[in-house]
């Protein structure tokens, strides 16, 4: 199992789900970075602690449990690994090889043939995902809380973001948004335009310049729905 020094992971843990939701981990098809250039190798972990691990279709049984204190230990015919939690969201996992300094990294191949297919495309997706992204909302992270105007009362906290794609709007992100008053909402971020918007049913995209305007819109939409 091949594993890479990457200094990002600090920087976004806070950032990570839990590895102990082993619910995002079971029964997904997790592609093995390193070994990318010379094989496809898949790891899927069963609900049942079986580990399966196919090179190129070629499938070898094993074993995989969670220890807890955000461990798991991985067992193969040929070696076990006892591996800590690095980051983990529902597009990469990086576990760091325990008494070492280095990460072993999983992509969900529901990304693997798009654009996550080397170290430095997953690393650059998660800098502009997790550092980047979130510097232009003046420091608001998912688990921060804002408000778009310091003479209203309707706060807001970004509970969720994503990296999504649509054939119609292509690659994009998606920020939850709610309100301190209890609405809800979406707001989203083109990914080659850069703008951000909200949607109206009835007319569609509302393009803001900035984030802070597209969730004042936001807010304003729903408002008006409920209170028309």
């Amino acid at each position: 199992m091949k594993t890479f020094i990457a200094d990002i992971i600090p920087k976004i843990q806070r950032y990570s789900q839990k590895l102990d939701d082993l619910t995002k981990l079971t029964n997904q098809h997790w592609v093995s970075l390193g070994d990318i250039n010379q094989t496809k190798r898949v790891f899927i972990f069963r609900a049942n602690n079986q580990l399966l691990i196919s090179d190129n279709g070629i499938v070898e049984k094993g074993n995989w449990e969670y220890l807890g204190n955000q461990s798991l230990l991985l067992e193969t015919k040929a070696e076990s690994y006892l591996l800590k939690h690095g980051f983990f969201d529902e597009n990469v996992i990086a576990l760091k090889l325990d008494s070492t300094d280095s990460y072993a990294f999983f992509v969900n191949e529901t990304r693997y043939h798009g654009e996550l297919n080397n170290i430095g495309d997953v690393l650059r997706f998660l800098e502009n995902k997790y550092l980047k992204n979130n510097s232009g909302f003046n420091g608001l992270g998912s688990d921060r809380k804002g408000s778009f105007n310091e003479n209203t009362k309707y706060g807001y906290s970004i509970t969720r973001q994503s990296e999504e794609y649509d054939i119609a709007w292509g690659n994009y992100t998606e920020h939850l948004i709610e309100f301190l008053d209890g609405r809800k909402g979406f707001v989203y971020k083109g990914g080659n335009s850069g703008k951000f918007f909200y949607m109206d049913l009835t007319h569609g995209r509302q393009y803001r310049d900035n984030f802070e305007q597209a969730v004042l819109g936001l807010h304003h939409y729903l408002r008006k729905q409920i209170n028309p």
